[in-house]
């Protein structure tokens, strides 16, 4: 009879393990990555407590280069991080298109399509645009007579060894980088008035005025803390870049769920918001966890 007992428990268990919805079959585990830099701290972060909130067990894998993410989550070493569209249309698909990377919708659908065939699926899209943009301290900005790239541009050709820029490696090499924008705007920058550096340190080089320019991103709370000043991109250089959650095809055939578990970071989180997150890490230095759950109650995203 126990040996009866026995098998009859085995057939039950193993049968369990193949059942739809099985929490044998489901750990609900998730890796959420996330790039190198504050905003892409925050959005795991935000993302990460939302899912954990709807009973998701998730490790947070960050700090890498938009390379690393992408190749990352092809290989299946995350199950989801935020990539932007911008990014996507010219870095990893080499696309030049203005008329349409320069247009939320028309890129966002672009890459959406893409990323299909290689079951890479992108979700709803944050409405804020993250788009590069090269600043300068306020004050030396009107004393040049420096509004635009174009004004920057022209000022470089007549002195151009007046100037020096902070810059990451990153976005000195990518298309959408500085390499780009010099050739858009026709001016060259000799390679000794370049300073390379991570890109959470172009900020305070220009700050302490290390440097006379500096890359960075339009949603940073630095901008406007330090006094600097966005130089206007006259000529339509950079694309818009919105961040989209991007999932794996697999995972959210197993989690459904989970576009709208994310969905009201979508609906909520805002270019100024964004900004006010950015700026509570950066220069109140207060922690990003702390910064996610005090935005997420604000919002009564959160029990």
């Amino acid at each position: 009879m126990k040996t009866i007992c026995k098998l009859v428990l085995s057939a039950l268990l193993i049968l369990t393990l193949f059942l739809p919805g099985s929490v044998f079959a489901k750990d609900k585990s998730l890796i959420v990555g996330g790039k190198n830099y504050t905003e892409q701290l925050l959005l795991p972060e935000l993302a990460a407590i939302l899912l954990e909130q709807a009973g998701f067990k998730v490790t947070l894998k960050t700090g890498v280069g938009s390379v690393i993410a992408r190749k990352s989550l092809e290989n299946g070493q995350f199950d989801l991080y935020y990539e932007y569209t911008g990014t996507a249309y010219t870095l990893y698909y080499k696309q030049k298109d203005t008329a349409t990377m320069t247009v939320s919708e028309k890129v966002y659908d672009w890459v959406k399509k893409a990323d299909a065939e290689k079951d890479l699926i992108w979700l709803d899209p944050v409405k804020f645009n993250n788009t590069y943009t090269l600043m300068m301290g306020k004050a030396e900005a009107e004393k040049l007579g420096i509004k635009s790239i174009s004004d920057l541009g022209g000022y470089v050709t007549k002195n151009p060894d007046k100037l020096i820029f902070a810059l990451d490696s990153e976005f000195w090499e990518r298309p959408d980088g500085f390499k780009g924008i010099m050739k858009m705007y026709n001016f060259k920058l000799p390679p000794n008035q370049v300073k390379k550096m991570s890109v959470g340190l172009t900020y305070q080089a220009l700050k302490e005025g290390l440097v006379n320019s500096a890359m960075g991103f339009a949603t940073d709370g630095r901008i406007a803390a330090f006094g600097f000043v966005n130089l206007e991109d006259d000529k339509s250089f950079f694309p818009v870049y919105n961040p989209v959650p991007v999932v794996r095809k697999e995972i959210l055939e197993t989690y459904p769920e989970i576009p709208a578990i994310l969905k009201p970071l979508a609906d909520n989180l805002t270019t100024e918001e964004m900004q006010q997150l950015n700026m509570a890490v950066d220069v109140d230095h207060k922690p990003v966890h702390d910064v996610a759950m005090e935005w997420l109650r604000s919002k009564k995203l959160i029990q």
